[in-house]
């Protein structure tokens, strides 16, 4: 189902929007504090299970700091015309917490689908994962089930994946192989990435909101991101986000992949947020 699909990316969304510094803050642009909305718009669609219309809205709010971790809330508000029946609505929100140095990740997700007749089920995902020492992951659950899961590492947690992208970027690699946990599905699911890196875009920024002192003489680099379900044992990927990330953190514009659709998504409205202070004693 293609709402199903899309419910299952609005976790890599944070990835995006949370790109943690860690211990390279002194090496790059601090991350900008910063509230957005894009709009959605159908690009592509293939095929008789592909939607003939669609249209949505991602809305945002980062902030945090290197010094007390990051904290972030997307909310994801899509609606899809199939090519018969009625127009499906999906309603996800994801709020994220994690430690500057990737080593504690707090999530909770929410999915509500419905139709003009029904106003749909609620699916809930809540719990808390940690870094082990080792390197593993230990996560304790509480939605959408009690119970606790142990995974063999390295694995990344979403903000410390991009800061590892952006990294690559700087020092002119092209590749980023790693295994990402993102809370996403019931909670269980882990996912081998890929992402490709092209070289820095010398065009600027067309969109007004990007067109402020902030923004002048950043670099910003295409991105592309293909998320494969591990438990899955085709090669094809569960979805792919190609966007173009500032080395600030902020995605200037975005594409999501499903497949059988794509969806694009360009920024209608930007504030940039004053940094926080440290809150963490000396």
């Amino acid at each position: 189902m293609a709402l199903q699909r899309i419910a299952a990316g609005v976790a890599a969304l944070t990835c995006i929007f949370t790109p943690g510094l860690g211990g390279a803050a002194a090496q790059t642009p601090a991350l900008a504090p910063h509230r957005a909305i894009y709009d959605l718009s159908l690009l592509r669609a293939d095929g008789a299970k592909a939607p003939s219309e669609a249209r949505g809205r991602i809305t945002f709010d980062f902030s945090g700091s290197a010094c007390d971790g990051y904290i972030q809330n997307v909310r994801q508000l899509t609606q899809l015309q199939p090519q018969e029946g009625e127009a499906q609505v999906s309603d996800m929100r994801s709020a994220t917490f994690e430690a500057a140095d990737g080593s504690d990740f707090r999530f909770k997700l929410t999915t509500k689908v419905s139709n003009a007749e029904s106003a749909g089920a609620t699916e809930e995902t809540d719990g808390v994962a940690k870094k082990k020492k080792s390197g593993d992951v230990e996560i304790d659950l509480s939605k959408p089930k009690r119970g606790k899961l142990d995974y063999a590492g390295p694995i990344l947690f979403p903000t410390d994946h991009m800061r590892k992208i952006l990294q690559t970027a700087r020092d002119g690699g092209k590749m980023l192989a790693a295994r990402v946990y993102d809370g996403s599905g019931d909670g269980s699911k882990r996912f081998d990435t890929l992402s490709i890196i092209g070289a820095p875009i010398q065009i600027e920024p067309q969109e007004k909101a990007f067109q402020v002192e902030a923004f002048k003489n950043l670099r910003r680099w295409p991105v592309t991101i293909s998320y494969f379900d591990i438990e899955q044992k085709d090669q094809l990927p569960s979805y792919t986000l190609m966007l173009e990330l500032f080395e600030n953190g902020v995605t200037y514009s975005m594409r999501l992949d499903y497949g059988d659709f794509v969806l694009g998504a360009k920024a209608s409205s930007l504030t940039l947020l004053p940094p926080p202070k440290c809150k963490r004693p000396n």
